[in-house]
Formats: C-alpha cells, structure tokens, sequence
C-alpha cells in the first residue's frame, strides 16, 4: 500500500462505527455488498471476536545470551507467546520472512555486536512489516536521558530501558499486547476495508471536519471523471455545483450533518464534462477524538433518470469496474509514471503535451544507468502485483536519491562526539564571507632540500636504523622507534626498504638514487610541525599499504602496476597537509580551497602536488623512463587512491567494496560446486573491482590506527586528538565557525572520540576488509582497543590513559 493509502486505511478505522450504523439502519431497505461486507467485517474485527486469535509471534534479536534475552524468554513462555530467537541481522531477517512476526524485540545496547537500527529498517522494508510492532532494549542513560527520535527514525515503535527482571519483561509484552500489537491488529484489518472501498461499485468520497476532501475511490473517479489527484485537498465548495439542486439544498444538508445527523437524499453532482448526475447520496458524520466530528463519509449511487433502463444503468457501472480494473495498478501508486496522476488541474490538452514529452523522454537513446534500471522497474511494475509494486514504488524512490551510498545518519542527534566527526571529516564546511583568509603560516619548500644527508643506498643505512625495521613486514612494527631512531624522517627509510622489496625500482626502471631523492623531497613537504599529518603518519599508511599487499586474496586481485601505484600513494597520500581539516579550510577562504572550488581541498592538493614534485627535477622523477601509457595508466590509479581517502565519500566506497566484491564472492563460496575458481576470478580482476580494491585498500591503511597494537593506538589517538584541538584553538582566535566543537582540550572525552570514530567509522569498514583479505589479528586489536576506551569511558575519565595507581 502506498502512503496515501496507508493514511486513508488509518482513516478508515476511525469512520468504522459510522459504516456500521449506516448498514443497520438498511437492513430493511436491501444491503448493496459493499455494506454486507463492511457489517461483517466490523462485527468480527471490532465487535464481539477476540482481536488476537492466535498466539502472538515474537522475534528476539539479541547477539549473545543474557539475563535480558532469558528475562524475554520467560516472559514468552508465560504469556503463551510463540517465541524465536536470532543472533545475527541476517538470521533475524530470514527467520521474519518465515514467520512474520507481531513483534520483534531487538538488542540496540551493544553497536559492536551489530547495527540494531539498520536491522530495524531492514525489516521495515518487507512489506509484510508495516503492522510489526519492534522493540529497542537500550541501555539504562548514565547521564542525561538521550532523544527517541533516532530511533523513530529508524522505524522502531518503542523502547524498553534494559531490565532484566522477569516480571519487568512479563509487564512490558502485556502492554505491547494490549497496546501498539492490538493498534496494528484494528490497522490490518483498516487494510481490508479498503481494498472493499476501492472495489465499491457506489462513489464513496470523504471529507475532513473542515469538508476539505481526503479520498474519493476509484467508482468516484469513473463516474464523476475527475482523477483522485485533481480532488485530493480541496475543499467541497470548490468543486462546481450542479445548478438543477434547489437553492436552499446545500444549506439544508450542512445544517443536517453539522449537529451530526445523517443526511439522506437526491442529489445533482455536476461531472468534469459539465454534465449533471442525479444520485441518491447518504452523508454521514463520524464522531472521531474528543467526541467531536472529524470526518463525514458520503456514498452516492447514480439514479436511473429520463427513463433508462436498469440495464442501461448496469452496464454503465459495468464499464466504470472495467476502467477501474485496468487502471488499477497506474493510478492506486504513488510513484507510477502515468500521465493523469501527474496532471492534477491542468486540461486535457496539458495532459496530452505531458503525455507527449514523457513519452520523448523515455525514448532517449542517451541513457544512464540509473535512468535504465528505473524503466526496467516501471516497466516491470505494470504487471506486477499490488504488493510486489508497492515494494517496487520504495525501491523506486531509493533510487531517485542522489546519496545512494550514504547511510541516514541517525546517530548524530545521540552522539554529539560522532555528530562533530561526521560534520569535521565528511563535509566541507560553511564557506566564510567576512574575507577572513586563512594562509598557511609556513610555505614548504617544495624542492629537495640540500641540508639533508641522506645514505647513498639502502645497504648504508646505519645499523641502529636498519634493526629499528627488521620486523617492518609485522603488522606490530612500531613506527615510533623508527621516528625517533631517523629523527622524524621515518618516510625516507622505510620507503626505501619497502620499495625494494617490492621491486618498485625495477618496475619504473629508475636508479636507486633516484628513489631515495623522491622519497627525501616528498618527506621534506610533509609537516613536521603537526601532530599527527607529518611523515611519520605517511610512513605508517604505506607500512599498512605493504602488509595488505601481502595478503593472498590482495595478490589475486591486482596486477604489478597497482602494487606499485598503491605504495605511491600512500606515500604522498598526505604531503604538505596544514594540519587542519577541509571544513577549516573552506571556512577561512583559503587559497587551495579557492583553487579546488570547495571540493575535495586537501586530497586534490596531495596529489597534484605530489605529481609537481616528482616531474619537475630530473634528479627525483621516478616517472622518468616508464613508458607514455603505462605512466598514465600509474598516474590515473594514483590520484583514484589519493583522492579514495577523502571521507565525504566514506560510506560510498565502503559500501560498493561490500556489494560489488563481498556479496559475489560469499555467493560463490554458498554455492560451491564447479567453476568457483573461475567465478572468484571474475570477480577479483574485473578492472573495475580492481579499482574498488585499491580504494579499501588505502582507506584501511589510512585510518588504521584503532587496529594497531595498544601503545601504537593510544599514541596515534593523542596526537589526532592535539591536531582537532589545534584547529579548534585556531577556529576560536580567528571568529571561524568551529567545526568539532567536542575537540576542546579543556573539556574533550578522548575516550568518547574514540569510540565514537570506532561505531561510526572503522567497525563496518573493517569488517568488510577483514572478510575479503582475513585480518584476524587486526580484528583482535580492535577489539582490544575498543574495550580500552570503553573501560577509561565507564569510569568517565577523559585522558589517554587511566591515572597511575
């Protein structure tokens, strides 16, 4: 059903005792079926029949067994529930399209665990759930009561605050059953008195208090030769009048039904045509809240005049139903293309040079993809059934926004730590119109600089700096000793033994000097200055870059060329970053942010830059003897990598690595049998998931910090969070509009920053990397990490670390 029609059966049940009155009071008289049909039905749903005939069906959601899930178990089992329990969305999903359940109870304490809101509106996707009551368990506030409204947003009902008391848990199901389960009981069965109002051969047509009109059904529309959308909103005395009604008849009938009597009579209805009809119509007020009326309902039936016969009469009702049926599945939809329900007061003639248009719009040859799969749908929607169209219309209008990728952000509302991340890293700020510019303090020098020793090959490093790498392929390589061993020059070094390991030299068929002046002149145009995007920060991406690298199901998927383009990459993923974010730049009219129109400021700066360097000095131009296409083919892939960091298209590349790569291939594994090699192949090397690869690739490295060891993680936290608190400093003496207001050193959780980057930002990203490259030993760090800030959290201490003993 579609939104319009979900409100109409809302309405429907409120005009219940009217129908119902209105059907005794014909008995005498002979019942037309539609009548028949709306006694019985309201005899049996809201009369003497017990609502619940069956036991209730509840679905428990919860990852791991506790005193909460039991407490919900013996609840069940008390009240004679039928009970099912799930541990994961996607059994939760399954087991709710077996059984459509009444109500679904999910565990929303623990986000690690799984996404609770997702699931939510997963479920309300199914058609089958529009009556489902769900349930969030969340945790008892240690603070100040948080906001419902991203849960309502996310499609639940209600809340429970966790308590695992049994007679708590027996106590809230008795109330769900007697409340919201009972609400959408009377609300399913509003759902079939009105497909009995959309088949009705009598014009039914309601109004609201103020007889503005809320629904005519499609008898009506036949009859009268109005379409539902030139009516819908307007008030009855904009609908011409038939001028054969005596003067004083409106009068007389307002009079009537105002005082809440019915109102019964002959009545002249002037058609769209200009034709009058006379019909016998019976108005009817229905006294809803407040004991006030609130709507009236008015059923119509064209009388036999100037002596036609009944079967005249009856074949033209005949042809009306038959019009009905056919247009049924155009014109019962919101979101179908047709041509009358797009024009609502227009002419036929506007109509027809609609028709016209659309019809040279969907006869375009230049199609994109987009617009391809959404005719497919309408196509497909035509013969389909009502419900599988109606899931169809939703589908329709996910389609239509321009975010595909991008999740609904509910959470920010709750967490302002993730609110101020998302706002900081995800968007490019409110651009400034003071003429407050912010100009970079210090102007690197973008050359090689000629102070710098640097060793003649990788064989002379010294020792104590060549032992500091000896284990750099581990993933608990500690690139701080390295920083402190080269005196914050740790790019230069490691790149020069990674880069050999991977034979980089021998790819770009360039000198080892050459190299090691690249390395050194990008190095010197990372900031040292800052406290986390300097060298050390670049050095630490590309030793991630390397070690995915080596991972079997990475090695499948990439060719020579995309290895070497990823450790470039990472290596100048980040040169000559400020310090400050994108949003800080776009706010103090910065020159790059002039320079790349607010989009993108940053990364396009690195990588432009990076390619400025390397090309213009023959001595570090690594590029130099690598032959015309393959220099291309290396550059494109580079600035793809460079630009795949900036996180406004977070969720997007996130999202098309799940659904482009993860999904075929769990596929392929589900499906065992021949050809999987050939299958997880195809997958693998297309050249666009190669792409998709390499930009989850580098993100993972990137932003891999809470998967570090311990000590790496907590080092890594407090200089992320010294550089936010920079910012926000800087923000506040210059009047900018202070983007992460949570980044206060005097009143910053570190702890809760953390947690919250981890929810919002690394848990599914890295779930996902996990699946395709089998990371186990980054996933415990993680875990180990996440509890740490946890633990510092639950005790409310703000700091790095806990206070000494």
């Amino acid at each position: 059903m579609n939104s319009h029609s979900y409100c109409c059966s809302l309405l429907f049940v409120r005009c219940l005792p009217c129908c119902y009155a209105f059907g005794r009071t014909q008995r005498e008289e002979g019942l037309t079926a539609m009548e028949r049909f709306l006694t019985t039905l309201t005899e049996v749903q809201f009369g003497p029949m017990k609502l619940l005939k069956d036991p209730l069906q509840v679905l428990l959601v919860f990852a791991k067994e506790d005193s909460q899930s039991n407490g919900f178990c013996w609840a069940c089992e008390k009240a004679n529930f039928r009970c099912s329990m799930a541990r994961t969305p996607e059994s939760a999903l399954e087991c709710f399209l077996e059984k459509h359940h009444d109500l679904v109870i999910i565990d929303h304490r623990h986000s690690r665990h799984f996404d609770a809101e997702a699931l939510c509106r997963s479920i309300r996707a199914v058609n089958s759930a529009e009556n489902t009551v769900i349930v969030a368990v969340v945790k008892r506030p240690d603070r100040e009561e948080a906001s419902v409204m991203p849960l309502i947003n996310a499609g639940f009902n209600r809340r429970y605050v966790e308590n695992a008391n049994m007679m708590a848990c027996y106590n809230e199901l008795l109330q769900l059953e007697h409340g919201e389960v009972r609400a959408q009981f009377k609300l399913r069965a509003g759902n079939a008195i009105f497909t009995a109002l959309e088949q009705s051969q009598e014009a039914i047509e309601i109004t609201s208090e103020d007889q503005v009109i809320q629904y005519v059904n499609p008898a009506y529309e036949s009859i009268m030769g109005y379409q539902q959308g030139e009516l819908i909103g307007k008030e009855i005395i904009e609908v011409p009048k038939s001028e054969k009604n005596k003067p004083d008849l409106l009068e007389t009938i307002n009079s009537c039904i105002r005082k809440g009597k019915e109102w019964q009579g002959i009545y002249y209805a002037k058609k769209k045509n200009g034709d009058s009809i006379q019909q016998n119509v019976k108005i009817t007020p229905v006294i809803g809240q407040g004991g006030k009326i609130r709507h009236y309902v008015s059923i119509n039936r064209p009388l036999n005049d100037n002596n036609k016969s009944d079967k005249s009469s009856e074949r033209v009702q005949a042809e009306s139903q038959t019009d009905i049926q056919s247009s049924k599945h155009k014109d019962r939809r919101k979101g179908s293309l047709d041509v009358r329900s797009t024009t609502s007061r227009g002419s036929d003639g506007s109509s027809q040079r609609r028709h016209s248009s659309m019809a040279r719009i969907h006869s375009m040859t230049i199609e994109a993809p987009i617009t391809k799969v959404i005719n497919i749908i309408n196509a497909a929607q035509e013969s389909s059934p009502m419900p599988v169209a109606e899931a169809l219309d939703r589908v329709l209008e996910i389609l239509r926004t321009t975010e595909l990728y991008s999740p609904q952000l509910g959470t920010k509302d709750e967490d302002p730590h993730t609110n101020d991340l998302v706002g900081g890293l995800m968007t490019d700020g409110l651009r400034r119109l003071s003429g407050n510019e912010y100009i970079f303090s210090t102007k690197q020098p973008h050359h090689l600089p000629s102070h710098l020793t640097t060793p003649l090959s990788l064989n002379d490093i010294p020792p104590r700096i060549a032992q500091t790498m000896e284990n750099e392929d581990s993933w608990d390589f500690d690139i701080f000793n390295l920083e402190a061993a080269t005196m914050k020059r740790p790019l230069t070094y490691l790149g020069l033994k990674i880069f050999s390991r991977f034979g980089v030299c021998e790819f770009l068929n360039c000198p080892e000097a050459t190299l090691r002046s690249w390395l050194q002149v990008i190095e010197a145009n990372y900031h040292s200055s800052n406290s986390y995007h300097n060298s050390s920060h670049a050095a630490d991406v590309l030793h991630a870059t390397a070690y995915f690298l080596c991972k079997e199901r990475v090695k499948q998927s990439l060719d020579p060329i995309d290895e070497v383009a990823a450790l470039i990459a990472a290596t100048v993923h980040d040169v000559d970053h400020p310090g400050r974010t994108n949003s800080f730049l776009c706010n103090a009219g910065s020159e790059l942010a002039i320079l790349y129109n607010d989009t993108a400021v940053l990364e396009s700066h690195h990588a432009a830059l990076a390619f400025q360097i390397t090309t213009r000095d023959d001595k570090c131009n690594i590029f130099k003897n690598i032959e015309r296409n393959e220099y291309r083919t290396l550059r494109q892939a580079i600035i793809d990598m460079v630009l795949a960091t900036e996180m406004t298209k977070h969720f997007e590349h996130v999202n098309k690595f799940v659904n482009s790569i993860n999904k075929p291939l769990a596929a392929v594994e589900e499906n065992g049998g021949n050809g999987d090699e050939e299958s997880v192949k195809s997958i693998l090397t297309s050249p666009e998931n190669r792409i998709l690869v390499k930009r989850m690739l580098i993100k993972c490295a990137d932003i891999s910090n809470p998967c570090r060891p311990l000590e790496l993680c907590i080092e890594w936290a407090g200089r992320i969070s010294e550089e936010y608190f920079a910012q926000t400093d800087e923000e506040k003496r210059q009047g900018l509009p202070v983007v992460m207001p949570v980044f206060d050193r005097n009143t910053c959780s570190i702890p809760k920053s953390q947690i919250s980057f981890i929810d919002y930002f690394i848990t599914d990203m890295f779930d996902a990397w996990d699946a395709f490259a089998d990371l186990p030993n980054l996933m415990q760090h993680l875990d180990n990490n996440f509890k740490y800030w946890k633990g510092l959290d639950e005790r409310k201490l703000h700091s790095l670390r806990p206070p000494p003993e």
